[in-house]
């Protein structure tokens, strides 16, 4: 057992190894376009509004497409599709940097989120590469954990180099190619360093299961999504979100009578992974939702508005910066504290985190100092989460169902995240004023927003303590564990 598992670790560690390369891309894509969206409006034509449609068109797509492309990864490999997602991301990347077309750069932002299926499938293969040890757990818990550092370093990479570039360059369309050269060059990465996975002999696509899924999804996020661009008045967008979710009530009694529906619902209700799942959408408040609330409470003048911290670009850039290095030390504590108590310990700690950072800018919102402390805790808990919810949901799910079970995480986060950014541009907009010319909303506004980022997270510990005590434990330390609770339990 001893040389298989050495065997076995070496192989994830070489794994590992493209994967961070992967993910590296994946943060380099997250964090490029945005110190750049004046010059992309002004290189477009567009009003600085239009922008909103970009990120709205690419959530939704994520949504859609994660939950088949992982059960495709099930039936046929993760790395086939992990190859396949990164094709469609490069040719959209691309296309990017050759149109100057409003319509098709929607387009090809909205394909480009293909790249969100990345760590989902991922976090399947090294749990896939580790499962024959009996320690595939704790072995994807590590990896994700560097995959995160990867995620979150390619953030801050993309961001700093972005602006560099354009200064340098003095012109949008070849500062694009960079990151289409990352996305091209990182498919060679996966084709020749990265082993397949070992799919499950027998499987079926239930091609109308997902697609009355894909329909659900639809139609809420795109009713979340209108109505945070055209306002709570506007009737028809809770039109959208009433059927989207009665959609789904059709769909649970179908997927109930396949022998291999799209998403297993007596797996997911089960308690190892349906607090998991609602986990990741609670978080998805904070951790989607929540940046530009945050960005703009940072900038707004205290002297003009009575609260706010009055940073510049260039300051706020710092912060956000130092926010995304606490996440990426709470993905490297994540498992090292569920070594030293137990996983599920490690995501209810994590949670609290999160609860903690957001709830503290309720009475600590006056200072640098201050937001920094805040962000930093939340961001050590986020930084945790975004590898450990995956891992988690790998580690409950059944031998031929990792990808859907790690996939769903993506999009109920993603649900979570557009739900919050609805909710929070109306709570926002409903307290705005306007005060020597400038517009900001109201001190109550942002508490709210943190208020519920706060309440959400706390929400998801308190259901994370009905997880069962062993629960994403490795095989052994699982059995270990029972047999001494056992041993000293009186006869």
């Amino acid at each position: 057992m001893s040389v298989l598992r050495g065997k076995a670790a070496g192989v994830t560690f070489g794994l590992v190894g493209y994967l961070f390369l992967v993910e590296l891309v994946s943060g380099i894509l997250q964090g490029y376009y945005v110190p750049i969206i004046p010059d992309l409006v002004e290189h477009l034509g567009i009003r600085d509004a239009d922008f909103n449609w970009f990120e709205a068109a690419q959530l939704l797509l994520s949504a859609i497409v994660v939950p088949v492309l992982a059960k495709l990864g099930d039936m046929y490999g993760h790395k086939r599709i992990l190859l396949v997602s990164t094709v469609l991301t490069a040719l959209a990347t691309w296309g990017l940097a050759f149109t100057t077309d409003f319509t098709w750069f929607l387009v090809a932002f909205a394909l480009q989120g293909f790249y969100v299926v990345w760590l989902p499938l991922e976090v399947a293969l090294i749990f896939d590469r580790g499962r024959v040890t009996g320690t595939g757990a704790s072995q994807t818990r590590r990896a994700a954990g560097y995959l995160v550092v990867a995620l979150e370093a390619g953030a801050i990479i993309g961001a700093l180099s972005a602006g560099k570039i354009f200064t340098a360059l003095g012109d949008v369309q070849t500062t694009l190619y960079f990151p289409a050269i990352a996305v091209t060059l990182v498919f060679f990465a996966i084709l020749f360093g990265v082993p397949e996975s070992t799919p499950l002999p027998g499987r079926s696509l239930d091609i109308w299961g997902f697609v009355v899924l894909t329909l659900g999804l639809l139609l809420i996020t795109s009713g979340l999504t209108f109505l945070r661009i055209n306002g709570p008045g506007t009737w028809w967008v809770y039109v959208f979100m009433i059927v989207g979710v009665l959609v789904f009530i059709p769909w649970g009694r179908y997927e109930l009578k396949q022998k291999d529906p799209a998403i297993d619902l007596r797996v997911l209700r089960q308690p190892t992974m349906w607090p998991v799942q609602l986990t990741a959408g609670l978080v998805g408040i904070s951790l989607l939702g929540a940046q530009a609330p945050l960005a703009t409470f940072a900038g707004t003048d205290p002297e003009e508005h009575g609260f706010g911290l009055g940073l510049d670009a260039d300051v706020l850039s710092y912060l956000i910066g130092a926010y995304l290095i606490s996440m990426i030390v709470g993905a490297l504590l994540f498992p090292r504290l569920s070594k030293w108590s137990s996983p599920r310990v490690a995501l209810i700690v994590a949670t609290f985190f999160v609860a903690t950072g957001y709830l503290l800018f309720l009475v600590n919102n006056a200072t640098v100092i201050g937001v920094f402390v805040n962000m930093a805790i939340a961001g050590i808990g986020s930084g945790a989460l975004v590898g450990a919810l995956p891992s988690a949901a790998a580690a409950a799910a059944p031998r031929g169902q990792t990808g859907v079970a790690t996939g769903l995480t993506n999009t109920t986060k993603t649900i979570g995240g557009s739900f919050a950014s609805a909710v929070f541009a109306i709570v926002l907009a409903a307290g705005t004023v306007a005060v020597a010319g400038h517009t900001a909303s109201s001190f109550l506004g942002y508490m709210t927003v943190f208020a519920i980022c706060g309440v959400g997270a706390l929400v998801a510990a308190v259901l994370l303590f009905l997880v069962p005590k062993l629960a994403f434990a490795d095989v052994e330390e699982g059995l270990l564990e029972e047999a001494t609770e056992a041993a000293a339990r009186p006869e």
